[in-house]
């Protein structure tokens, strides 16, 4: 291994093929983020160890193939097709994490587990947190989507969140803003940020050194 670390790949038979890219610091493990959209985000674990993060392994399922992107976002998002989303959802929460625990040996408590997700795996991160806090201490949510509103009541137990948006994006700007406001008002610990910048651009990857150090830091 260098010192930036490594990737392993591996296949699983859910969907038929679906992949899981897993960043592996250089050094053990302190921390986990599990993360969809996981071919992109899993690529962004070496920015972890330049920003001085502890060593954090990023976990990364990967998004279909499926061209149509209506497959996805029903994956993601638990309001429009639930048999859709809790398949994966159980992939994601359970086979997932068992394969990440026998193979890694990480199963880190949930102070020290996150969740990641970018515009509709925003949305899967947000659920996902807000479903198993007992899980995923830590939500971390850039440029949500709108097809996950916040619940009308929200569990008593949340995860702590961090959310960002670009001043570009005012759509998912306003998404972004509705689940502060609505974590905000459940006494949950979230903060918010707003960056210079458009749907996709490269301050995605450029807050998620900031939203590790703030979460394991």
């Amino acid at each position: 291994m260098d010192s930036t670390g490594e990737f392993v790949t591996e296949t699983f038979a859910y969907d038929g093929a679906r992949q899981v890219t897993v960043y592996v610091p250089p050094a053990a493990p302190e921390a986990v983020v599990y993360a969809g959209d996981g071919q992109l985000i899993s690529r962004w674990g070496p920015d972890l160890v330049r920003a001085d993060v502890p060593p954090t392994l990023v976990v990364g399922v990967h998004r279909t193939d499926d061209p149509d992107e209506m497959v996805r976002i029903r994956e993601y998002s638990p309001s429009i097709e639930p048999d859709q989303f809790a398949a994966h959802e159980t992939f994601f929460v359970d086979e997932v994490r068992e394969w990440v625990r026998q193979r890694f040996g990480v199963a880190l408590p949930a102070e020290r587990t996150a969740v990641f997700g970018v515009s509709a795996s925003a949305e899967l991160a947000l659920a996902m947190g807000v479903r198993h806090p007992d899980i995923y201490g830590s939500v971390f949510a850039a440029s949500p989507g709108g097809g996950y509103h916040p619940p009308e009541v929200l569990p008593e137990r949340l995860p702590r969140t961090y959310l960002v948006a670009g001043t570009e994006e005012p759509w998912f700007l306003e998404n972004a803003a509705r689940w502060y406001d609505a974590l905000r008002a459940a006494d949950a610990e979230v903060i918010m940020t707003e960056r210079p910048g458009n749907h996709g651009d490269p301050f995605w990857q450029a807050e998620f050194p900031l939203m590790a150090s703030w979460a394991f830091g």
